[in-house]
């Protein structure tokens, strides 16, 4: 597996998006979301770089993904269990790929929680492989077509555990 991102780069630029992010909160109160799987080391690295004191978290979960390819299907299979009708909502997400799966829970927090204003952060952002006309606002790194994994990303739920990025060439080497 060759390095893409190595530990070290991704700690200085979850460093700098922290910054960028307090920024953005200022003293309003922020629920930050994180979209399990996937997202869950880049978001515990993240929210212990934001300095706001009006700070709450929760998780959803989103299915989409067969082996290496988007099954162009997304389903939330794990809601939110705090209220963000009215405040600030930060949803947290791995990579944003198609862009099929962040629409979705957007579209979803928009009409079913309310929240007074929404932000995307993302690790990565492959914007070659997009299907819907989307940005997220807080961008750690812009990747080419390559199927990553380690820092939380997966192939069939291994890889997780490395503390950088990777990419997989081939899915043999498992």
């Amino acid at each position: 597996m060759e390095v893409y991102l190595t530990e070290q780069d991704i700690r200085h630029r979850i460093e700098e998006l922290g910054r960028e992010i307090d920024a953005w909160i200022s003293d309003d109160e922020v629920l930050c979301v994180a979209n399990l799987k996937g997202s869950f080391m880049f978001f515990a690295d993240l929210i212990r770089r934001l300095k706001s004191s009006h700070l709450r978290v929760d998780f959803i979960a989103t299915e989409s993904y067969v082996g290496t390819q988007s099954s162009g299907q997304v389903r939330i299979i794990k809601d939110l269990q705090q209220v963000c009708r009215g405040q600030k909502l930060l949803v947290v997400e791995d990579i944003v790929d198609t862009g099929l799966t962040l629409s979705k829970v957007l579209e979803h927090f928009s009409t079913m929680h309310c929240p007074s204003e929404i932000k995307v952060a993302t690790l990565l952002d492959k914007p070659s492989r997009r299907k819907v006309n989307m940005q997220a606002d807080f961008v750690g790194f812009t990747i080419d077509d390559a199927f990553v994994v380690g820092y939380g990303l997966d192939y069939n739920e291994y890889y997780r555990n490395l503390p950088y990025i990777g990419i997989l060439r081939n899915t043999e080497e498992r």
